[in-house]
C-alpha cells in the first residue's frame, strides 16, 4: 500500500502532499526558464502514491471524493501550476472512468493496476490543429482503420499534456468508412507511437504539452475503449481540477504580494507599504476574489459528491460557471498582486511574472467562456418557460 493510501485522514494526506510539493516551488522556476519537464515532481508524487488516490477503492485506489481531489490539486497548483494541471488530467480521468464504468472492467482494471503498482500515467489525446478544442465538436483527422485482428491508427494530436511521462494515451479517432468516432487506448510502448517536442507556449512551460504522433499504430480490437459519436456530452465534475489549479496559482501570487508588502519600506514612508490604504485596498480585493472562488468551487464540488446521477446530469451550466468564475478571478487576483509589488513583479527573478503567464492558460482550458455563457443564458430562458 502506498503512503497516501495508508493515511486515514484527509488532513494527514494534505500534510504529506504539502511536504512533498514544497520542493516543486524552486524547481518550477528552473523548468519555466528552460522549458523543461519536471520529471522529479512526478517521481515524488509517485513515491507517495498520489496518482492512485482517485481510482475507486474496488480497484485498489483511494476512492476520494471530488471535493478532496480539488483540495490536493489546489495545493500542487500553489507550488507549481504546470505540475498541477498535468497530474490533474490523470487524476480526473481515472476517477471518471472508474466511477462511471465507461470502459470494459478488465481494461480499466489493468490500467488501474499499472497506475497503483508502477505509477503509470494516462491522459486524453483529443486536440488537433485542424479541429481546435474537442469541446467545439470537430471531427478528428486522426483515423482508425479496422482490420481482422484490431485497428491501425494514424494521426497527430496537439496539446498532449504530460506527454514526456504518459504511459497511456486515450486517442480520439474517426473510424474509416463510417461517421463514427472512437476512443482508443494506446500504450506508449506500441510501435509507431512517438512524441514530438513542440511545446513553445509562454504559459505552463513545464507541462510538456507536446504533439503525439501516431504512425500505423496497431492496437487490439479491445483497445477501442469507447464510441464517442453516438454519445451526448454529459457534465463532467472531474474537470473542476482545472479551476482548482488556477486558484492555487492565484494563492501563490497572493502570498508573494502580501509578503512583499509586509517587508517593503521605502524611505518616503514610515513603516511598510502594507499599511498604505491604496495597497490595503488591493490586498483586500485579492482576498475577496479568492474567498469567493473557494466557496463557489467547493460548494459545487460537494454538491456533485452527494448528488444522484439524475441531478449530476443537470449540473453542466453550474460546472462551467465555476470554471469561468474561478479562472477569471484568478487572472484578476494575479494582476492585482503584481500591482501591489509594482515593476519588480516584471523581473525574471520574480515568481509573479510566471504566475501571470501561467494563470492566463486557464482561459483556454475547457469549457470555453463563451460556451458557458450561452449555456447559462439557455438555462435562464428554460427556467421561465
Amino acid at each position: 500500500m502506498t503512503k497516501m493510501l495508508e493515511l486515514e485522514t484527509k488532513e494527514d494526506r494534505m500534510e504529506l502532499l504539502s511536504q512533498t510539493a514544497a520542493s516543486f516551488v524552486e524547481r518550477a522556476k528552473k523548468h519555466d526558464e528552460n522549458a523543461t519537464f519536471p520529471f522529479e515532481n512526478f517521481e515524488d508524487l509517485h513515491s507517495i502514491g498520489y496518482p492512485s488516490l482517485s481510482i475507486p477503492k474496488k480497484y485498489g485506489g483511494g476512492g476520494i471524493p471530488l471535493d478532496e481531489l480539488l483540495t490536493y490539486q489546489q495545493i500542487i497548483g500553489k507550488a507549481d501550476g504546470s505540475t498541477a494541471l498535468s497530474i490533474g488530467w490523470h487524476m480526473g480521468i481515472m476517477k471518471h472512468l472508474g466511477e462511471n464504468e465507461v470502459w470494459k472492467e478488465e481494461t480499466y482494471a489493468a490500467v488501474a493496476k499499472d497506475v497503483i503498482e508502477n505509477g503509470a500515467l494516462l491522459n486524453n489525446a483529443a486536440t488537433e490543429p485542424a479541429t481546435g478544442s474537442p469541446t467545439r465538436g470537430g471531427r478528428p483527422g486522426t483515423s482508425a482503420i479496422q482490420e481482422e485482428n484490431g485497428w491501425i491508427i494514424n494521426g497527430r494530436k496537439t496539446f498532449t499534456t504530460m506527454a514526456p511521462v504518459l504511459q497511456y494515451f486515450v486517442v480520439s479517432a474517426s473510424i474509416e468508412g463510417t461517421e463514427d468516432v472512437g476512443s482508443f487506448l494506446v500504450n506508449r510502448d506500441q510501435a509507431g507511437v512517438s512524441v514530438e517536442e513542440t511545446w513553445d507556449s509562454i504559459a505552463m512551460r513545464g507541462s510538456g504539452s507536446h504533439d503525439l504522433i501516431l504512425e500505423n499504430v496497431k492496437v487490439e480490437k479491445n483497445d477501442l475503449a469507447e464510441m464517442l459519436s453516438s454519445k451526448k456530452r454529459t457534465p463532467a465534475g472531474w474537470l473542476l481540477h482545472i479551476p482548482a489549479c488556477y486558484l492555487g496559482i492565484a494563492q501563490a501570487a497572493q502570498k508573494e504580494a502580501v509578503e512583499f508588502a509586509m517587508n517593503y519600506s521605502p524611505n518616503s514612508i514610515l513603516g511598510t507599504i502594507s499599511e498604505l490604504p491604496n495597497v490595503k485596498k488591493k490586498m483586500g480585493d485579492v482576498e475577496l476574489l479568492l474567498m469567493e472562488s473557494r466557496h463557489f468551487l467547493y460548494s459545487v464540488a460537494k454538491k456533485w459528491d452527494v448528488s444522484s446521477e439524475d441531478i449530476r446530469k443537470t449540473m453542466g451550466a453550474e460546472l462551467g460557471a465555476v470554471k469561468l468564475s474561478v479562472t477569471n478571478k484568478a487572472v484578476e487576483a494575479v494582476d492585482l498582486a503584481m500591482r501591489i509589488v509594482g515593476a519588480r513583479s516584471l523581473s525574471q527573478q520574480s515568481n509573479l511574472q510566471r504566475y501571470y503567464r501561467d494563470v492566463r492558460a486557464g482561459l483556454h482550458n475547457p469549457p470555453m467562456d463563451d460556451m458557458t455563457i450561452m449555456q447559462l443564458a439557455d438555462q435562464s430562458i428554460k427556467s421561465l418557460q
